[in-house]
């Protein structure tokens, strides 16, 4: 299938936080890449990259990226496409150093930006703004709410029966 959704990250060590995005975007049924590129290593592939992405039938990309963070922002400016932004944490500022970088885009350059290590929630957020336009994968999405919502009231149970185990010892 061709993809429709693009993982991208500055460097093959934020894998273990990007993985989580390709496991809810292989839940979900939706077909995506993931590929390394640099935006001060490798420029011109990042600048092709974004030129060609929406060309070659993606729809949304979600840019990893810590320290400088400068890769979701490179991408969104050369891309009409939408761009989520991955803060990723770092070893000298926790990740903060990126989360400013990837929000503060200037006018007309917005890269949508979650919490850092938030790969999860970008791809969540991905498969939202492609359910506007899918309606099977609108009802994956519901279905999958749902199971959110279920798995914290069968919590909700079970922390009622610990809490009457402990009135009763």
């Amino acid at each position: 299938m061709t993809p429709i959704v693009s993982i991208i990250m500055g460097s093959t060590s934020d894998l273990p936080v990007m993985e989580k995005a390709a496991k809810l975007l292989d839940e979900m049924q939706v077909p995506f890449e993931m590929n390394a590129l640099s935006a001060h290593r490798t420029p011109a592939e990042v600048e092709k990259f974004a030129k060609e992405a929406a060309g070659r039938g993606l729809k949304v990309i979600i840019a990893a990226a810590g320290m400088a963070a400068a890769l979701p922002g490179v991408i969104a400016a050369n891309t009409t496409l939408p761009v989520i932004g991955v803060p990723v944490k770092g070893a000298v500022l926790d990740g903060v150093d990126a989360l400013y970088s990837i929000i503060q885009m200037p006018p007309g350059i917005p890269v949508a930006t979650v919490a850092i290590n938030g790969a999860m929630n970008a791809a969540i957020l991905a498969v939202q703004m492609l359910a506007l336009s899918d309606a099977e994968l609108a009802q994956k999405f519901a279905a999958y709410k749902e199971g959110l919502k279920n798995k914290i009231v069968k919590a909700n149970e079970e922390l009622k029966e610990v809490k009457y185990a402990y009135k009763t010892n």
